[in-house]
């Protein structure tokens, strides 16, 4: 491993640690030459997973763009960070156990918001009326007046 402050080549592993998720390993490691620290991750190389986009488009799957988009359906709710995090992690599962290694973002956009419906409303129709790209506020008001109905029935 190339020491990061003096370039020498040749270091030991100090300390090694796995990731809590397991997928990974994170090394301490000391310049033989500098003696200074640092560290390392090492991970499995993997085929990226990739996003079908509406016109066909394929891109590399963005766990960062989703859990942004997330947030701002859920700005000033009460919704705690990891509840968010976790549906980040179930749209990630879906894409590990696809064949094909990739998802619609169609199917994407459902998982997101069939699960931001079952605890946070709000966040529910802010998350619905991007994905869905309401164009006025009849398609925004037939969206809650469905939500009224289910509550009721």
């Amino acid at each position: 491993m190339l020491c990061p402050f003096c370039s020498f080549l040749e270091d030991k592993v100090i300390d090694s640690r796995e990731s809590k998720e397991g997928d990974s390993i994170r090394r301490r490691r000391e310049c033989l030459r500098c003696a200074r620290r640092f560290t390392t991750y090492e991970r499995i190389d993997e085929i990226p997973y990739m996003v079908v986009k509406k016109d066909g488009r394929r891109e590399k799957f963005d766990r960062q763009k989703v859990l942004g988009g997330l947030l701002k359906a859920a700005e000033k709710r009460p919704i705690p960070m990891a509840r968010l995090a976790s549906l980040v992690d179930e749209v990630e599962g879906k894409l590990t156990e696809s064949v094909d290694r990739e998802l619609r973002t169609t199917e994407i956009g459902e998982i997101l918001m069939n699960r931001l419906k079952e605890f946070d409303k709000i966040a529910y129709v802010r998350f619905a009326s991007v994905y869905r790209d309401f164009q006025d506020e009849e398609a925004f008001l037939d969206e809650i007046k469905s939500l009224m109905r289910q509550k009721r029935g």
